[in-house]
């Protein structure tokens, strides 16, 4: 009897480990292809070619290479930008020492207060010098629609956050027809803007008879023109304000209305699904332990709902500093500048005016101003999200 001998050849560990790792990133790769097809197509390429555009004497055809003139048409010169920018960055520094400063009370502590303190108002200085000769070298009008925007954004971000979140708290609650108060409070978000928007027209209109100024009536005051009003709405309160402390016209004031109205309803939405992530026990516990309602509400559920905050108020100073279907409708030529945001003065000079070059400079200042926002927002609100 024989013994038959089995060869059995060694396996190429190594080569089929490697096999195995090229082929699972392929697979990663093409499906993520689609997705990265579409934001190059879609994303990245209109913003390069916008650049391209922005570097010509762009009017419906492409003319001269003006390299970086349309950019010094809005900043005046580089000098005032780099100032502008020097004091931005003294002020975030100073914020940043001043937030450190109070992590450990101790000499060094104070002494770094101060120096944070000086260095604030160094850099609060600088910045509006920087400012200064920009609007007076510069693109006033650019300019004042940064203004407009900030007045419409401060305006309408925080008032639907808040509005939302208590919106949410109370239809969290067993009442009745809760379901029925959610889709409520939704439709305005889901209705097109467009047409709601001629709704707030007649709303807002000027006339004695219109809602608007019927409301204001049962308090007695005088009817107003709304949205064709440009006066600033301090001074329409009798105080003798002027420049940036003046605020947002009466005009542009009727707008924010409509942005509350339009968006508070999705922040409530998102914040009700916050509100399930929260564990029941937690509000039994400290039901247990004598807390009230308010209690619950401050030390719990605004702590627990912090990331929702922080992604709503993120999306909602975006979304603002973007608007412009529901501006566009409202605006009225007798409010003028008043109500002219960045994104309506840059349709104006691309579809009124064909100053196609220096429309698409104005929107990668506007690209870049909300990216310096969105890293500020990241880093400020940030660290103060509480993730359990």
């Amino acid at each position: 009897m024989t013994e038959a001998t089995i060869s059995v050849k060694p396996k190429k560990t190594g080569v089929t480990l490697h096999k195995l790792k090229t082929r699972e990133q392929l697979t990663g790769y093409l499906f993520i292809l689609p997705a990265l097809i579409v934001i190059l197509v879609f994303g990245l390429f209109p913003i390069i070619y916008s650049f391209y555009m922005s570097l010509f004497n762009w009017r419906v055809t492409k003319g001269a290479f003006v390299a970086d003139k349309n950019y010094l048409l809005i900043f005046g010169s580089w000098t005032n930008l780099l100032i502008t920018l020097a004091g931005i960055a003294l002020i975030v520094a100073a914020f940043w020492v001043w937030n450190n400063a109070f992590k450990s009370l101790n000499r060094r502590t104070t002494i770094a207060k101060v120096v944070a303190a000086v260095v604030l108002i160094l850099g609060g200085v600088i910045f509006v010098t920087g400012w200064g000769q920009m609007f007076a070298d510069g693109n006033q009008k650019f300019l004042d629609s940064l203004i407009i925007t900030t007045y419409y954004a401060l305006g309408t971000v925080p008032a639907e956050v808040i509005i939302g979140m208590i919106l949410a708290f109370l239809l969290y609650q067993d009442i009745l027809g809760k379901d029925i108060f959610r889709m409520i409070y939704f439709l305005p978000y889901v209705t097109p803007s467009v047409t709601s928007a001629v709704v707030f027209q007649i709303i807002f209109s000027l006339r004695e008879t219109s809602i608007a100024n019927m409301i204001v009536g049962w308090f007695g005051i005088s009817p107003q023109k709304w949205r064709f009003e440009p006066k600033p709405l301090l001074n329409l309160l009798g105080l003798d304000i002027s420049g940036f402390l003046a605020g947002p016209s009466l005009a542009l004031f009727s707008i924010m209305i409509y942005g509350i109205w339009s968006f508070v309803g999705y922040n409530t939405v998102i914040f009700l699904a916050g509100l399930g992530n929260i564990p029941k026990e937690t509000y039994e516990a400290a039901e247990i332990d004598g807390a009230s309602k308010s209690q619950m509400f401050r030390h719990i559920t605004m702590p627990l709902l912090s990331p929702t905050t922080f992604y709503l108020t993120l999306i909602g100073f975006i979304g603002t500093f973007k608007a412009f279907n529901h501006i566009y409708v409202l605006r009225t030529p007798s409010a003028g500048d008043s109500v002219i945001t960045t994104s309506l003065l840059i349709f104006d000079n691309f579809y009124k005016a064909n100053q196609y070059g220096v429309a698409t400079a104005q929107a990668i200042v506007l690209f870049l101003v909300i990216l310096g926002l969105t890293l500020a927002q990241n880093k400020l609100m940030g660290e103060r999200v509480f993730y359990g």
